[in-house]
Order: C-alpha cells, then sequence, then structure tokens
C-alpha cells in the first residue's frame, strides 16, 4: 500500500494534482485539467468530497472492496474516510467534483443537517448511476458553485456556496433514491438474506453468543455498509432496519412466551438481553402487556 497523504486543506488536494485554489475551504475541480497526474496513491480524508467520473480512468479501493464506478458514476467521501487510487492504463481522468472542508459549513443549516446525507458512509459497492439528465443536473450545481468562487468575496459569498452545495446533495439524495427503485430486483435479494440472515440468528443461538442482533450485523452479512444498507431496507418495506429487527426479536419472543415452559428470565437471556428488566419493557411498550401478562391472555 502507498504512502498515505493526509488530505486536511483545499490547497494539499490542488497541489497534488496542480490546480488553482481559487478558496480556502471549497473548490470545484476538474481533473481534465490538472496539470500534475499521480498514479497511486492513498487518501486519508479530512473533507468532504463528490466525483461525477465521466469515464473509468483507474481503481478505486476503499477498504477490501473496488469502487463499483463507471461512466457517470458518483462517488463520495466523508472526513476520516481512507481511499487508495490507482491509476492503471493512464489517460488523463475525466473527472469533476468538489471539496468541501468541514469549517466551511459550521454554523449553518448545512453544518447541522451534514449528517442526514448518509450517502457520505456508503461502501464502495454502492456508488451511485446517473442518467444522462441527471449528469446534466449535477454538472449545473457545479457551475452554480464555481460561479460564486469566481466572484468576488463579499458577505453573501458563503450562505450562496453553502445553498448551492446543500442544493447538490439534494439531489444525489433524489438520485439514490431513485437508484433504489430502479435496483429493486437486487433490492428484494437482499432483503430475502436479510431475512435468512435474521431467522439463522435466532436458530443458531448468536444472541446468547454476540447479544441483541444490531443492523451492523445483518449490513456485514449482504456485504453493504450500515447506512446504505438501511436506507435500502427503509426504502423497501417502509420500517427502518431497527424496526425490523424489532419486530423480529418480538415476534421470536411471543413464540417463546407462548410455546415453551421456560422463565421470562430464561427467555430474556436467550433472546440477547443482559437484563430481564430491559426485555420486559421492551415487550410491554411494543405489544400493550409484560411477557407474563402475555403468557396469561
Amino acid at each position: 500500500m502507498p504512502d498515505v497523504i493526509k488530505l486536511d486543506t483545499i490547497e494539499q488536494y490542488n497541489q497534488l494534482y496542480g490546480l488553482e485554489t481559487l478558496h480556502p475551504l471549497v473548490a470545484v475541480v476538474d481533473l481534465s485539467k490538472a496539470s500534475r497526474f499521480p498514479t497511486h496513491f492513498t487518501l486519508n480524508y479530512g473533507v468532504y468530497a463528490l466525483y461525477l467520473k465521466q469515464t473509468k480512468c483507474g481503481d478505486l479501493r476503499y477498504g477490501k472492496q473496488m469502487y463499483d464506478y463507471q461512466e457517470g458514476t458518483v462517488t463520495s467521501f466523508a472526513p476520516g474516510q481512507v481511499v487508495e487510487v490507482k491509476v492503471t492504463d493512464f489517460v488523463p481522468p475525466k473527472s469533476k467534483g468538489l471539496l468541501f472542508h468541514p469549517d466551511l459549513i459550521r454554523g449553518t443549516s448545512l453544518g447541522k443537517d451534514i449528517k442526514h446525507y448518509s450517502f457520505f458512509s456508503y461502501a464502495s459497492n454502492e456508488a451511485l448511476h446517473l442518467s444522462d439528465e441527471e449528469k446534466g443536473i449535477f454538472q449545473d450545481c457545479l457551475d452554480k458553485i464555481q460561479v460564486e468562487l469566481s466572484h468576488p468575496e463579499d458577505r453573501h459569498s458563503r450562505r450562496l456556496i453553502c445553498r448551492n452545495i446543500e442544493l447538490l446533495l439534494d439531489y444525489c439524495t433524489r438520485f439514490y433514491e431513485r437508484q433504489f427503485v430502479t435496483r429493486t430486483n437486487v433490492n428484494q435479494d437482499i432483503l430475502g438474506k436479510f431475512e435468512d440472515l435474521l431467522d439463522e440468528y435466532f436458530q443458531n443461538g448468536k444472541p446468547q453468543e454476540l447479544g441483541l442482533p444490531t443492523v451492523k450485523y445483518f449490513a456485514d452479512g449482504v456485504h453493504l455498509s450500515p447506512n446504505y444498507f438501511g436506507d435500502l431496507v427503509k426504502k423497501e418495506t417502509g420500517r427502518t432496519a431497527q424496526e425490523y429487527i424489532q419486530n423480529k426479536l418480538l415476534n421470536v419472543a411471543k413464540e417463546e412466551v407462548l410455546g415453551s415452559n421456560r422463565s421470562i428470565s430464561e427467555i430474556a437471556y436467550r433472546l440477547g438481553f443482559q437484563y430481564p428488566q430491559h426485555f420486559s419493557r421492551i415487550f410491554k411498550k411494543a405489544v400493550g402487556y409484560t411477557p407474563k401478562e402475555f403468557r396469561l391472555l
């Protein structure tokens, strides 16, 4: 693995590719205009970044997986993510994108809402694939930000830049929702695998070994990031992944309460609860009765 470049500033990125810096906290980049082309390096991002890849120009690796990207694909990164970049058959990369430092959005509505753009934490096989129309919208948002960066800075500049970044992120959210719909067959396969994993978890004694089931456990089981997996489940079922898991947990609990002679404490431990009181509270909140009351109905 090559040396890791800790990317803490916009200036560092522009120096890496030989690009001009117009603003210390934000940049619209066009890598086809780069004067330097490093071929193998690893970036530890300290900034937010989104790229629209116009052609396949190399390999991106995040963790153990290669990025699922092709022409017209958007990849996004958040501070703390580490990505290996390797250019194989070198051609000048046709890639445009946006980078912005967390300091740019501090104290703004975008700063408060940035955590809701869950696609920044999607994994390497979860890139966003755009239609021609969507690519035009993405580019238009970049152009609006570039206009502000080229304009002499005034008291409106930061607010307008942040609002246009927010607009771009909102469009990406819409495009991802469209992608969930157009990939419904794949999504249904994932849900089927999720159901199988849920059944296996309770049938094979996993709660006693690992505790209460978590979203991350099942996301790992279907090879997705927790954020992408959660968004997929919500889109397909109308329930969060956590709600889906809890519903399964309660159904198993009801079967145990009514179909066995085990004590409530024993059932609680078998389901992964550390304390029977916690199990009873969860059960009553969802069912309307304590486990003991439910057994007597």
